[in-house]
């Protein structure tokens, strides 16, 4: 197998790494965010806004590791820099 089959197996690879492992822990982190808002919300029902407004923007920061990961598996897919150095030398 030449080198440039070798980038694209070691891309995808940790394409799939990347974005399996970068969406765990917000899943993690969002299932306990909400859980502790709906018992903070039923112990405190006149507070709804205050706790409302603090899980969505708690929400937003959790989120976005996970697009973090998503954005470098869409780098390593398709914008790898290493493509373009290996295509060179084989061509």
């Amino acid at each position: 197998m030449d080198n440039l089959g070798l980038v694209s197996i070691a891309s995808i690879f940790t394409a799939g790494l990347c974005i399996g492992l970068g969406a765990i822990g917000p899943a993690i982190g969002e299932g306990l965010a909400l859980a502790n808002a709906m018992r903070a919300l039923a112990q405190q029902p006149d507070r709804a806004n205050t706790i409302t407004r603090t899980l969505f923007v708690g929400m937003a920061v959790v989120e976005s590791t996970a697009i973090y990961c998503f954005v470098v598996s869409m780098i390593l897919l398709f914008a790898n820099p290493f493509w373009a150095y290996f295509l060179e030398q084989a061509g």
